[in-house]
């Protein structure tokens, strides 16, 4: 196999893409299903502690069961009309047996995926790096489009993010294990820092605690030197697409905006071309020794 991919320079890009769009429509799933089973844990969890019954207890529900079905009319989704992207033009765009829409989001989303896991592929080379920027990708995809639906973002995912990160450093994959847990620590406490200061001085939560676990993770990936970088980017990110939102759907200044994407979006730019951006800066400055 590694004659294979070393001989021929386009296996191993064909491979990720087609890895990424079917990983794709699984983080579908997950971003639909997650927080509907957190929804049901918490409702169970609350029953027991006030020691009563649920008047309607929610049926069963993981990410591999019930087989994936059409929202309208709840028919099965067959595997043939599962193939990513390639199905719904196929159907176009509706459902096989009522033939009402589909969203456009599901085919957009595996497509993204393919082809940031393709982006991927011609930036690192065949090394466990590649593996664990593959899986930071797919992580940040799901968390991104979750908290843009329920401005949420799960422990499920930011916490195990964290421990891969550094079980990755542990042999200075991305950066060495001792930036990589000061990065955590220094990722968690900096936003826990800045969440209390506007609370003492407004009276009002800026942010919530998912962003520090997910800011904590990225300092677990890449070491606390790519912070700065990253809190830049996701703040003028987000103060531009904030104020923009404010024109465009005429959002005032009290509505919620989650800042999840942009912390996401920033660390994996930061993961691809941190390094030549802080460079760049720093000989624009002339900073740089």
């Amino acid at each position: 196999m590694l004659e294979i991919i070393n001989q021929v320079t386009w296996f191993l890009p064909l491979c990720l893409l087609c890895l990424g769009l079917v990983v794709g429509s699984f983080l579908n799933v997950v971003v639909y299903r997650l927080p509907l089973m957190m929804e049901a844990r918490w409702r169970r969890d609350c029953c027991e502690l006030l020691e009563v019954e649920q008047e309607k207890p929610a049926p069963p529900l993981s990410l591999a069961t019930p087989n994936s079905h059409c929202p309208h009319c709840g028919t099965a989704i067959r595997p043939w009309h599962n193939i990513p992207v390639l199905s719904y033009l196929l159907l176009g765009g509706k459902c096989a047996a009522c033939h009402a829409r589909i969203s456009l989001r599901y085919p957009a989303v595996e497509l993204v995926t393919g082809l940031l896991t393709l982006a991927l592929a011609w930036y690192f080379a065949l090394s466990p790096a590649l593996g664990g920027a593959i899986l930071l990708t797919w992580a940040l995809i799901c968390l991104t489009l979750i908290d843009l639906d329920h401005q949420l973002l799960p422990d499920d995912i930011t916490l195990p993010l964290l421990w891969l990160g550094l079980l990755f450093n542990l042999g200075g994959t991305f950066t060495s294990i001792q930036d990589a847990v000061i990065g955590a620590m220094a990722g968690y406490l900096l936003l826990w820092s800045v969440y209390w200061l506007f609370k003492l001085v407004t009276g009002k939560e800026g942010m919530g605690y998912g962003d520090f676990k997910l800011l904590a993770a990225l300092g677990a990936w890449m070491g606390w030197q790519a912070l700065p970088l990253v809190i830049l980017l996701s703040s003028v990110v987000g103060a531009v697409c904030g104020i923009a939102l404010m024109f465009v759907k005429n959002r005032g200044r009290e509505t919620p905006i989650p800042f999840g994407p942009y912390l996401a979006a920033a660390g994996w730019i930061t993961l691809l071309w941190g390094e030549d951006i802080a460079s760049r800066y720093l000989g624009m400055t002339g900073l740089e020794g």
